[in-house]
């Protein structure tokens, strides 16, 4: 599905990997809905995409009020949502134990589940319905593409990421029955598993933590690039046979326990 003149759905999308995904997309031609709680990020970046092509809604992805609303706004100023894809989430890093024995938060554990894993499902479940509605492509019978973000932590969590870990594996086991689920309808269902990427949370670590996660990586021995991303993403869009899959973009890491 080629992306110029259709409609992308980005959460998470104001920055980090979000952003360059939005931006990848607003370059090829697709207009843009960025889902973000940032408000001052979101309003700054519709201004920068303008806003006949872009839309930003505030909006927390475990509502379902709040992003069945977003939906709505996106129809309604754009006409159709082709495009799917989940960049929010957060990653806490908490022990099982702590080092005085006592054990880690449930609350922090189902605070990342709730937005890792049912935010993403919240989102495509209601990105689906929308997507249902639109005309098949004459040229590939689709009718949409959603495709979440997962972690090589949701294969090999690392000492201290058993929430982030266990998120990231829900979102992993999501992809095949959720494309199965979809396949009927035209809509493909994808997930993209990250390494060590050069998002804002790590380029603001000092330079030789940076060049030691870099070293890491088999090769290129460096940390990832969000606009190797945001390029995975759109290659994913328009290769209309990938689907059901979970693509590593790691750099061939495997992460140590620590």
């Amino acid at each position: 599905m080629h992306l110029a003149n259709h409609t992308a759905v980005i959460t998470g999308g104001c920055s980090g990997l979000g952003l360059a995904v939005a931006e990848a997309f607003f370059n090829a031609g697709a207009n843009l809905v960025l889902i973000d709680l940032n408000a001052t990020a979101g309003t700054e970046k519709q201004a920068i995409f303008g806003n006949e092509r872009a839309l930003f809604v505030q909006a927390d992805v475990t509502s379902e009020q709040a992003i069945a609303q977003a939906f709505d706004s996106a129809v309604a100023k754009f006409g159709q949502v082709h495009f799917c894809v989940n960049c929010a989430g957060v990653a806490p890093a908490e022990r099982l134990l702590n080092r005085d024995g006592s054990p880690a938060s449930l609350a922090k554990f189902n605070q990342t589940l709730a937005i890792n894993l049912s935010g993403t499902f919240n989102v495509a479940r209601l990105a689906a319905a929308k997507m249902a509605l639109n005309a098949p492509d004459p040229a590939t019978s689709e009718r949409g593409v959603i495709i979440n973000t997962a972690s090589i932590a949701g294969y090999e969590g690392q000492i201290g990421q058993t929430a982030y870990a266990a998120s990231k594996a829900g979102i992993i086991g999501l992809t095949l029955p959720m494309a199965r689920d979809l396949a009927a309808l035209g809509i493909r269902v994808n997930s993209v598993a990250p390494g060590v990427m050069g998002t804002p949370l790590l380029t603001a670590m000092p330079q030789e933590v940076q060049d030691a996660l870099g070293a890491t990586v088999p090769f290129p021995k460096r940390l990832g690039l969000p606009a190797e991303f945001a390029s995975l993403v759109m290659h994913i869009c328009e290769n209309s046979y990938i689907n059901g899959e979970t693509l590593r973009l790691d750099g061939a890491l495997r992460m140590p326990p620590r």
